[in-house]
């Protein structure tokens, strides 16, 4: 009886956990959304994205030593999951780019033009330039994200701007 009463107790304590642990994820699933479709530009893609990066999260909850840092932690590992698809995408044949060209009159060449500049940037200036234009993250923020100093994130942020520049 009282190894019955042992596993139940086991039982919560675990479920209790993951309870937690997704409520904290709710909260920040916004922001790896947003992430998540700046990064790959169709919304299924972010969904999934996110879905990823939550399970990944749960996978890897025991590597996070500080749970104040959980919500960079988590842009990170969405930033990873989007990397990785993008990696994916370039590995498989491009027939979602057909469909994409025959959409193109819908879209403004601007646009056409900024995503082409980013698709030929650093990855390290891109990352930079995302998370502070389309998430509004000041520089402080993306250094904690990024696990790099804020400095060299200011620098990242400038040479992103000038490639951007220069591009278009």
């Amino acid at each position: 009886m009282d190894d019955v009463l042992e596993d139940t107790k086991i039982d919560d304590a675990a479920g209790t956990e993951e309870e937690l642990f997704f409520n904290r994820i709710a909260e920040q699933e916004r922001k790896m959304y947003a992430i998540a479709l700046s990064y790959l530009r169709s919304e299924a893609d972010a969904l999934e994205a996110v879905q990823e990066a939550s399970c990944r999260a749960w996978i890897k909850r025991r590597k996070l030593k500080h749970p104040e840092a959980m919500s960079s932690w988590l842009i990170r590992i969405v930033i990873n999951c989007c990397m990785d698809e993008l990696r994916r995408r370039k590995r498989s044949f491009p027939t979602d780019r057909i469909e994409e060209r025959e959409a193109g009159e819908m879209q403004s060449n601007e646009r056409i033009d900024l995503e082409r500049a980013f698709e030929r940037m650093k990855p390290k200036y891109r990352h930079a330039v995302m998370l502070k234009y389309y998430q509004g993250m000041t520089a402080a923020e993306i250094a904690r994200v990024l696990h790099k100093p804020e400095g060299t994130i200011k620098t990242w942020l400038r040479e992103g701007l000038k490639k951007l520049k220069h591009e278009l």
